[in-house]
C-alpha cells in the first residue's frame, strides 16, 4: 500500500507527503479535464452523442481508478470513496456501484508501534494499566485500530467493567489527514468554478463539512463525549445499548470502551442460531434511525454493518411486550446533528413521502434548502406526483422487477425538468443522506423483501399525531394571515387596476424566455461551427496549391471555433 511513510519520530516523511498531495491533485485534475472535454466541449461543437455514448464507460472507469487510489493511499481517501458510494448526491450508478464494496479496512500496524503510542498517551506501560492486551487487532482501519483488553483490578473496581476495547490512533495520521484535506480543499476550489457543480452545491463548504467530520474522528475525546450523549438520548430505551466509556484510560489519541462485541447485524446465520429472526430486526433498526434523525436531532452518521451489533438479552421477556435482543451501536466518531428548523422540514418531507403528496414533498424540499426559494416547481410537482403514482410504495425487491424501460421513459420525460431546477445540497445534508442510505442498505441485507415504506408510513402517521398538539396554534396563525390578506386586498386590487389602465403591467414566462434564449445561443453556435468547418476544410484544400493563403484560412478558423466553445457564455 502506497501511503505516507512515518519516520523515526512518528511524523510522515516530507517527500512522501508532497508525493501524496501531488498524486491526489493529479488524479482529480486529469478526471476534471476529461469531464470538461466530454461534457462541455464536445456538445458545443455538435458531438454530444459521442459524450453520451461514452459516459457510462467513463464513469465506471473513473470509479475503478479511484477505488485503486483509495486502497493504495488509505487515510481520508477511503472515507471520500465511502461518501461517494452512499448516494450522497446525483452521482450515477456506475460510480456508486463500483465503490459500494470499498471498506475502511487496511493491513494492521505492528503491535509495537501501537504500544509505543498508547503508552506515551496513557503515561504508563500497558502491563500496568491493563491485565491483558490482545496484540491481534479486532479491527484495523485507515485512522486507527482496536485491540481487546481487560482492565486492571483498580479500574475494574471503579468502573464495574472487565473486558474493554482499546482504540488507538495510527501513528502519523494527523499529518496524513492534513495533507488529504489540503488536497481536497484545492479540488473543492476547482469545482466551485465549474458552473454545472456550483449551481447545485457549494463544493468548498462540503469539503469543510467533510474536514470537520474527519478532524472530529481523530479526536477520541470528542468521540467519547458523543458516545455518552448518544447513551443519554436512548436512556431507558429497551431497543438500544451503548458501550460505557472508561474516561480514566481515554485521551485524544486513545479511547477505551466497554467491550460489547456481539452478533454483527447482517450476520443472518448467527442471528438465526441465536433464535433471532433477521426480518424482525430490520424494522426496529429503521425505527431507531428515524428517531435519531426526525425526533432527537443527534444521529449516528456511519451505521454500516460493522458498527451495529445485535445483542441477545439473557432472561428478557419473550412475550408481546418485549424482545430478547437489543441493537448495540459502536464507533461514534462520525455523528451528525440536525437543527430544529431542518428537523421540522425533514418531518414534513417524511410525511409528504408517506402520503404520496408530490406538492407537499416539493414544498418540504424547499423548506430544508434542497431547492432555492425562487425555483419554479410546477413541473417538478407533476413529476413527483407521477413518480408516486407509478413507483410509490414499492420496496427494493419490487423495483428490481420493474421493466427498465419504464425508468428510462420517466427519466426522458422529466429528466430535463430535474436538471434545469436549481437543486443544491445543503451543508448538513451530507451526513443525513449517508445515514439514510446506509440504513436502507442494512435493512435490505436483513430482509431482501424489506420495504422502507412499511416503516415510513407508521412513523409518519405518528409524526402527524405528534404535530396535532400544535394544531390550534397553526389554525390561529393561518386565520391571522388570512385576515391580513383580507385587509390589504382592496388596496392591492385598486393598485393593480391603476397599473392596467396605465399599461404598465408586464407578463412574463421565464421558462419560455429561457427556451428562446437557448435556441438563439444554439443557432449562433451552430452558425459559428459551420463557418469554422468551412474555413478549416477550405484551408486544408487551398494549402496544397497556396501554402500561405491556406495557412491563413486554417488560422482564421480558430476565431469561430473559440466563439462556438466560449462565446455563448456572455449571453447567459
Amino acid at each position: 500500500m502506497t501511503s505516507v511513510r512515518p519516520n523515526r519520530t512518528g511524523s510522515p516523511d516530507a517527500g512522501a507527503t508532497r508525493a501524496r498531495y501531488r498524486r491526489i491533485l493529479r488524479f482529480a485534475g486529469w478526471n476534471l479535464a476529461v469531464t470538461w472535454w466530454y461534457e462541455l466541449v464536445l456538445p458545443r461543437i455538435g458531438l454530444a452523442r459521442v459524450a453520451e455514448r461514452t459516459r457510462s464507460k467513463r464513469m465506471q472507469l473513473f470509479a475503478q481508478r479511484f477505488h485503486v487510489l483509495a486502497v493504495e493511499l488509505g487515510g481520508l481517501m477511503i472515507k471520500v470513496g465511502q461518501f461517494m458510494s452512499s448516494r450522497l448526491d446525483v452521482l450515477p450508478p456506475e460510480i456508486t456501484t463500483e465503490l459500494e464494496g470499498l471498506q475502511d479496512e487496511v493491513p494492521p500496524l505492528p503491535f509495537a508501534a501501537i504500544r509505543e503510542l498508547a503508552e506515551a498517551e496513557l503515561g504508563a506501560p500497558l502491563e500496568r494499566v491493563f491485565t491483558t492486551v490482545d496484540e491481534t487487532p479486532v479491527a484495523a482501519a485507515s485512522l486507527g485500530q482496536a485491540h481487546q483488553a481487560r482492565l486492571g483490578p483498580m479500574d475494574a473496581a471503579d468502573t464495574g467493567l472487565d473486558r474493554v476495547v482499546i482504540k488507538v490512533q495510527r501513528p502519523g495520521i494527523d499529518a496524513i489527514v492534513d495533507v488529504d484535506l489540503a488536497a481536497l480543499r484545492r479540488v473543492g476550489r476547482w469545482l466551485s468554478h465549474v458552473r454545472l457543480v456550483s449551481d447545485r452545491v457549494d463544493a468548498p463548504a462540503l469539503v469543510e463539512e467533510f474536514a470537520r467530520t474527519s478532524l472530529q474522528e481523530i479526536d477520541y475525546l470528542h468521540e467519547a463525549a458523543s458516545a455518552e450523549r448518544f447513551a443519554e438520548e436512548f436512556a431507558g430505551d429497551e431497543r438500544v445499548a451503548v458501550p460505557a466509556v472508561v474516561w480514566e484510560r481515554t485521551t485524544r489519541r486513545v479511547l477505551t470502551l466497554e467491550d460489547v462485541t456481539a452478533i454483527k447485524v447482517t450476520d443472518a446465520a448467527a442471528l438465526r442460531a441465536a433464535g433471532i429472526d433477521p426480518v424482525d430486526v430490520a424494522p426496529v433498526f429503521a425505527e431507531v434511525m428515524f428517531d435519531q434523525l426526525f425526533t432527537m436531532g443527534f444521529f449516528h452518521a456511519d451505521p454500516h454493518p460493522g458498527n451495529i451489533f445485535v445483542t441477545p438479552v439473557i432472561g428478557a421477556p419473550d412475550d408481546s411486550g418485549g424482545r430478547p435482543w437489543k441493537l448495540t451501536f459502536i464507533d461514534f466518531g462520525m455523528m451528525g446533528e440536525v437543527h430544529s428548523a431542518t428537523r421540522s422540514g425533514l418531518r414534513k418531507l417524511l410525511i409528504a413521502a408517506a402520503a404520496r403528496d408530490g406538492k407537499g414533498l416539493v414544498n418540504a424540499m424547499r423548506e430544508v434548502g434542497v431547492l432555492l426559494p425562487t425555483a419554479e416547481t410546477t413541473e417538478l410537482e407533476r413529476a413527483m406526483t407521477q413518480l408516486f403514482a407509478r413507483f410509490g410504495g414499492m420496496g427494493f425487491a419490487q423495483l428490481r422487477e420493474v421493466d427498465p424501460r419504464e425508468f428510462r421513459d420517466f427519466a426522458m420525460q422529466f429528466g430535463e425538468v430535474v436538471r434545469s431546477l436549481p437543486f443544491q445540497l445543503p451543508e448538513n445534508f451530507l451526513l443525513i443522506i449517508r445515514a439514510m442510505s446506509l440504513t436502507s442498505g442494512v435493512c435490505s441485507s436483513l430482509d431482501p423483501e424489506f420495504n422502507l415504506w412499511d416503516s415510513v408510513e407508521p412513523y409518519a402517521a405518528q409524526l402527524v399525531r405528534d404535530e396535532r398538539g400544535n394544531l390550534l396554534q397553526d389554525i390561529a396563525r393561518e386565520a391571522w394571515d388570512v385576515a391580513g390578506v383580507a385587509v390589504r386586498l382592496p388596496k392591492r386590487v385598486d393598485g393593480l387596476l391603476t397599473r392596467i389602465e396605465d399599461g404598465s403591467v408586464a407578463v412574463s414566462s421565464p421558462r419560455l424566455e429561457q427556451r428562446i434564449a437557448r435556441l438563439e445561443r444554439l443557432a449562433r453556435r451552430l452558425g459559428s461551427a459551420v463557418v469554422f468547418a468551412a474555413l478549416l476544410i477550405a484551408g486544408a484544400v487551398v494549402r496544397a496549391d497556396d501554402e500561405v493563403f491556406g495557412t491563413v484560412l486554417i488560422v482564421a478558423s480558430v476565431v469561430p471555433l473559440l466563439y462556438t466553445l466560449f462565446g455563448a457564455r456572455r449571453g447567459r
